[in-house]
């Protein structure tokens, strides 16, 4: 390539630069992003952050230097993705629409939750937390715990009775 073509500021070796290794790119960047249109949008910035420095960037060097940017744009997109996270989460926890007596009362309700499931015997809380919190089916927690259907219920009921003897409808 001549001195003139290597010029990456020539808008003809910046087009040619753009068809050469942009659908490798964006490749790159979906198998990070898995979005089609992120890694779109990273693609076309990287590319204008090529044009912002082009004057700055060598030619030799220009595959790396694009996928670098490419891949610190992720980078920040994911980060800022995270800050965004722990933002909402750290305030969804404070802002409530619920009343003080509403919260007391659940905090309340969760402490004698939690109590009264520690004082279960093992297999009935076994059971329980298996039917109740991960959602199991009698049959399924049966083949996982190698005991009959009717054993299952057995359990449930008896660790029910007690739930509901300590702290109402469960």
């Amino acid at each position: 390539m001549s001195k003139n073509n290597r010029n990456i500021c020539h808008s003809k070796t910046f087009e040619f630069i753009y068809h050469t290794y942009a659908k490798a790119i964006r490749r790159f960047l979906f198998f990070k992003t898995q979005d089609v249109d992120k890694a779109e949008d990273i693609l076309q910035d990287a590319f204008v952050k090529l044009w912002d420095n082009c004057g700055k960037v060598d030619y030799d060097k220009v595959k790396s230097y694009l996928y670098s940017i490419a891949n610190n744009m992720f980078l920040n997109e994911k980060k800022h993705e995270k800050v965004i996270h722990k933002y909402n989460e750290q305030h969804n926890k404070h802002d409530t629409n619920e009343s003080p007596e509403f919260i007391m009362l659940e905090k309340e309700f969760m402490e004698k939750l939690k109590k009264t499931m520690a004082a279960l015997p093992e297999k009935q809380r076994e059971v329980f937390l298996l039917n109740r919190i991960e959602k199991k089916k009698y049959k399924e927690i049966a083949l996982m715990l190698d005991i009959s259907v009717k054993a299952v219920e057995k359990r449930m009921h008896q660790a029910l009775v007690v739930m509901r003897k300590e702290i109402g409808n469960v």
